[in-house]
């Protein structure tokens, strides 16, 4: 079964909603345009119930089928929000609003959902519940911890949940999916070494917070060659590296540091927490300083259900006449995670072809991918609750 037809019809339309999208970025929950848009078409689609305001700005939509003799609801979720950057395509449906972007592809994961939507409201060929997820907030504000914490999964009784997100990289309209850790944990750290600050001339008379954090720096590295298991993913990053002095002349009397920590093992995450906070306090120590650490835990491993993945992929062989089952793990993280804490499901990814990597100024989700990604959601749904 290749592309549905009728996604190949509606193509025009759906690439004109994207590119409204494209040139109206919104940023975290403040999405309120789109969801706005979103919500209107849904009304306008026949969905048989369309609730906005879940998790602030989300919005969700059922559909239900010609009958509803197997009792399983299904969950489809897509992201509205864009990224705070300024785009640098040139294109006729850049964005029109400063400092604002669609340079992850969400406007291309709505704008599927949406076509999704329409068809599933229009033919109904299945036997029990779909429930279309329109989340805000997938750009670092966990808007899919809050439309969880709102009681999205128990309100709609859904049993399982699924996802997309584009790849550049790969052909487009092709997919790639594995079971288990897909994308990684990602949590943050901000560290103060301090010290005691005084004259470049006298370091003897201070106690030296940059050469204390410069150990530190090369101690967190530890974590991952010296810590964890060699078979297991960790990245430590300290990306960012400011004292309170920027004379060259002057030792100063804090530093302060930045950074993150990626994990695909719940139980490595915790490892690495736990030897950041003691590799940061005894080195500090070390050399007569002390640190305060801010340590705050991200969004978890997005973990794939084996027999939803199994299932995900066999959809996708049928939409694209061949599947990647063992996409290596991404080390970037995604809030859909919350979801899949809550309930089975799988996240799969769709080819965008040879562009930009995603939060890069000239990237374009390319269109030429939303009949596949349309027809993946609709035959999920019309071969699990078969009618």
């Amino acid at each position: 079964m290749p592309i549905k037809n009728r996604f190949a019809e509606l193509l025009p339309e759906i690439t004109a909603w994207r590119h409204d999208f494209h040139e109206h970025p919104e940023i975290l929950y403040e999405v309120h345009r789109t969801a706005g848009i979103v919500a209107e078409k849904l009304r306008e689609f026949g969905c048989d119930e369309v609730v906005e305001g879940i998790g602030r700005t989300g919005v969700v939509a059922v559909i239900r089928g010609q009958t509803d003799t197997s009792g399983r609801t299904l969950g489809l979720r897509a992201d509205m929000d864009a990224l705070p950057m300024e785009e640098k395509t040139g294109l006729p449906h850049a964005s029109k609003t400063p400092g604002a972007m669609h340079a992850c592809g969400h406007d291309g994961h709505t704008s599927i959902l949406l076509g999704t939507a329409k068809y599933l409201a229009e033919t109904r060929r299945f036997d029990g519940t779909v429930v279309l997820i329109f989340q805000p907030a997938e750009e670092g504000g966990a808007g899919g911890k809050a439309m969880v914490d709102d009681g999205l999964m128990e309100r709609w009784k859904i049993d399982e949940v699924y996802g997309l997100h584009n790849m550049p990289g790969i052909p487009a309209g092709e997919f790639a999916i594995r079971p288990g850790a897909l994308l990684a944990s990602a949590d943050e750290f901000a560290i103060t070494i301090n010290g005691k600050g005084g004259h470049a001339a006298q370091p003897h008379t201070t106690i030296d917070p940059v050469v204390a954090s410069a150990h530190v720096i090369v101690a967190l590295q530890s974590v991952a060659s010296r810590n964890a298991d060699p078979t297991k993913s960790v990245v430590v990053s300290v990306c960012t590296v400011k004292s309170d002095t920027e004379s060259q002349n002057i030792i100063p009397g804090a530093v302060a540091l930045r950074g993150t920590v990626r994990t695909l093992d719940p139980a490595i995450r915790d490892l690495a927490e736990t030897r950041i906070r003691a590799l940061v306090t005894s080195t500090a120590e070390a050399f007569g300083a002390t640190a305060e650490i801010d340590y705050k835990r991200g969004y978890p491993v997005t973990m794939n259900t084996p027999e939803q993945t199994d299932f995900a992929a066999q959809i996708a062989e049928k939409v694209a006449g061949a599947v990647t089952t063992d996409i290596p793990p991404i080390m970037a993280a995604e809030d859909f995670a919350y979801m899949l804490e809550e309930r089975p499901g799988a996240y799969i990814m769709l080819g965008n072809g040879d562009t930009a990597m995603v939060h890069h100024p000239a990237y374009d989700f390319n269109d030429e991918a939303i009949p596949a990604g349309c027809s993946w959601f609709a035959e999920l749904v019309e071969t699990r609750m078969p009618a």
